[in-house]
């Protein structure tokens, strides 16, 4: 398998979750703005929609959307305990928490990353991410992660998206919960593997190209 990806976008949550699946797989970073693999591949012809992640499978199928990327990868390792059993009610919370992050999150903090936007807009769209934090925080007091004491595919989406405060200004020391909730999974080992390897990838195929 081959996961596109560009550092520190949301193809961040399907590399941790290979990482912690321990499943083989090759890592090739896209330059979003042209449109070119670190190969000199057309990433447009990968997928059309331009956009990371794309993973593409060993028969050379691709899949290029999150949410059923990460729950597909779990699946090959059914012993990472990644995701429930199919049929349990624990596997439909995780498709639950899998859509709050990209409806609520994801989405919420793609207009803080746009720099032309009015001022009453951004402000707007703050505050209504702020209201999913208050939310997400109540839900997350006392547990390690999203479905208790098992890390799963919802909890490297959410933490990957979460991340994102960083750089958009946007202080989490209101929510002391999900600071520490960040920190949690910042500090597995898999999750620090991904992060760095997603670093080193970037920069070697920088000094290629």
């Amino acid at each position: 398998m081959k996961l596109y990806y560009d550092v520190s976008a949301c193809s961040l949550s399907p590399h941790i979750v290979l990482r912690e699946a321990g499943l083989e797989f090759e890592l090739e970073w896209v330059d979003l703005k042209t449109l070119r693999t670190a190969s000199g591949a057309d990433f447009s012809q990968i997928n059309p929609k331009g956009y990371v992640p794309v993973l593409e499978l060993d028969d050379g199928q691709i899949l290029t959307e999150g949410a059923p990327m990460v729950q597909y990868i779990a699946d090959l390792a059914p012993k990472s305990n990644l995701i429930p059993p199919v049929g349990s009610i624990e596997r439909y919370r995780v498709a639950e928490w899998l859509t709050f992050t990209l409806a609520e999150l994801h989405r919420g903090f793609t207009p803080l990353f746009s720099s032309d936007l009015p001022a009453d807009i951004l402000d707007s769209a703050r505050q209504r991410l702020y209201g999913r934090f208050d939310y997400l925080a109540k839900h997350l007091d006392g547990k390690p992660y999203l479905l208790g004491d098992t890390f799963t595919v919802a909890d490297a989406y959410c933490f990957t998206i979460l991340n994102w405060a960083q750089f958009v200004d946007v202080d989490m020391s209101r929510w002391p919960t999900l600071e520490t909730y960040v920190e949690r999974v910042k500090a597995r080992p898999k999750v620090q593997e991904a992060m760095q390897a997603e670093k080193m990838d970037y920069q070697g195929a920088n000094q290629n190209g």
